[in-house]
């Protein structure tokens, strides 16, 4: 699977130095044509804050996920550098035991079931930052989490995430990893 992402990463990066200068960028609701799962994460991670999370939610709300096989911990590209080097410490001092991060950090879930969005809003206080109040529904319980995003390059990231009455994602794992 890591394979196929690297040759499509390829042949896009291929094809974008083949493009035109000035060409016209693809349409804001590109994303939408492709099913949920990482593919289109990456491509709504392009388009703007509102579009990546929505997109990263969308995988939760459909059955069997679509996120296809699981990526080495700290390797995600869902996630800005440093929450990946946070993750990847954090997996590798546990040496095989249970981890601080032993759930998904996007739905604060093991599983999804019954997941239903209900509102997404996103302020963005700069050119690369935004944050992403979140309010949805899993397995019966309503939950509300801010994620904060950067964008690195040309793509949009999650950077921490915010739950009421917990330490940010980034506290918590630095406390594991210190």
């Amino acid at each position: 699977m890591r394979r196929h992402v690297l040759i499509a990463a390829a042949v896009l990066a291929g094809l974008a130095a083949c493009s035109p200068e000035g060409a016209a960028p693809e349409p804001a609701d590109a994303p939408a044509a492709l099913p949920p799962g990482r593919p289109a994460i990456y491509e709504a991670a392009r388009v703007g804050p509102e579009a990546f999370v929505r997109a990263l939610y969308a995988v939760h709300a459909t059955p069997g996920g679509g996120m296809g096989e699981p990526l080495a911990p700290g390797q995600d590209p869902i996630y800005d550098r440093m929450l990946n080097a946070m993750i990847g410490a954090d997996f590798a001092r546990a040496a095989g035991e249970v981890p601080t991060l032993n759930y998904d950090p996007v739905c604060d879930c093991q599983d999804s079931e019954g997941f239903v969005l209900e509102s997404v809003t996103v302020t963005q206080s700069g050119p690369a930052a935004a944050e992403a109040a979140v309010v949805f529904v899993n397995m019966g319980e309503t939950k509300r989490q801010t994620l904060k995003l950067v964008k690195e390059g040309p793509m949009w990231k999650v950077s921490d995430v915010l739950v009421p009455g917990r330490p940010p994602l980034t506290e918590q794992l630095m406390a594991a990893i210190s």
